[in-house]
């Protein structure tokens, strides 16, 4: 992990803003069979391929957020709080007409209400695809890695990612760039041939028509991603049961969780694929970039809101594991 400031990482993804409303709930709405939450404060935290940004920050990385916002007041707050977190944001670009994402949570009592989202899911334009494969031909020939975050908005199509692998085809690098992917359930025909792909076992069981109810199951559907995709390695999440990773020669290697207690499992996701895709950046093997990842994961689900889990509270936790 002392290498991870030497680390380079380019992150591809669609950007979001994670807004918590907190308060506190006392009675029952005489409307409908709803609580009604007394607001006491509001918060906004980096999420999406910005929050998978903000862990490769906190764990000492330099990295690049390349994505879309819209041309509104949340994008530019997300633009303005990456630059105050000393976060890099070359590679975002405005699109007219297409609003941020927004994904606002109502938390009583630690516990998350309901959420609503407001969004676009449309692909992104044209235009904006070239202005993310411009920004992608500059800078990859500077970077260690690529981490594909997919959150299903629009910015993972299929002209994008052809894109992006005739210029990794055009690149002769040692050692080469390594890919990374945080998929979305709908648009894993894009990511054949990655180094690491993380579903959670409901997004690989969808795409293997495999429901996955144990470690017979769990199995049968690693091997089917890995073979499918022609990936080096298939790394599932299985929330309180840790994360299973599946490698091209075969061997499977089951991580247990660490976390004690889990209140939010929000951005659990951004940190997995943070810390892996730092992992193999900086030569880590990966079961050893898949331990930290978990150590990791571990940490951020103990804190109610989008989190991230820094260097030195990773360090402890191992030491302390």
């Amino acid at each position: 992990m002392d290498r991870f400031p030497n680390a380079r990482i380019a992150v591809l993804g669609d950007i979001i803003m994670d807004e918590f409303i907190w308060g506190d709930v006392s009675r029952i709405s005489p409307e409908a069979p709803v609580p009604v939450v007394d607001v006491e404060r509001e918060t906004r935290l980096l999420g999406g391929a910005a929050n998978v940004v903000r862990n490769m920050g906190a764990l000492g990385a330099d990295a690049i957020l390349c994505g879309i916002v819209g041309d509104d007041a949340m994008g530019a707050e997300i633009v303005s709080e990456l630059k105050r977190m000393g976060l890099r944001s070359d590679g975002v670009a405005v699109e007219n007409g297409r609003p941020t994402s927004i994904k606002t949570r109502v938390v009583a009592q630690n516990q998350q209400i309901v959420r609503y989202d407001r969004e676009s899911t449309a692909e992104i334009q044209a235009e904006s695809v070239q202005k993310m494969l411009d920004f992608a031909s500059s800078a990859f020939p500077d970077i260690d890695a690529v981490v594909i975050s997919d959150y299903g908005k629009g910015l993972i199509s299929e002209p994008l990612m052809k894109g992006l692998k005739s210029l990794k085809g055009k690149m002769s690098m040692a050692p080469p760039m390594i890919v990374t992917v945080d998929p979305k359930t709908g648009n894993f025909e894009h990511y054949a041939g990655v180094d690491v792909i993380t579903p959670n076992h409901h997004e690989a069981g969808h795409f293997c028509g495999i429901q996955i109810v144990d470690e017979i199951t769990l199995k049968k559907a690693g091997r089917k991603m890995l073979d499918a995709l022609h990936c080096r390695s298939v790394l599932i999440t299985q929330g309180k049961d840790g994360m299973t990773l599946f490698e091209r020669d075969g061997e499977i290697t089951h991580i247990p969780t660490v976390a004690k207690k889990v209140f939010d499992v929000t951005g659990a996701g951004d940190t997995v694929i943070s810390a892996i895709s730092l992992g193999l950046a900086v030569g880590m093997d990966l079961k050893a970039a898949a331990y930290v990842a978990n150590i990791a994961a571990g940490i951020v689900v103990g804190e109610v809101g989008t989190s991230a889990a820094t260097a030195d509270a990773v360090k402890t936790a191992i030491m302390t594991a």
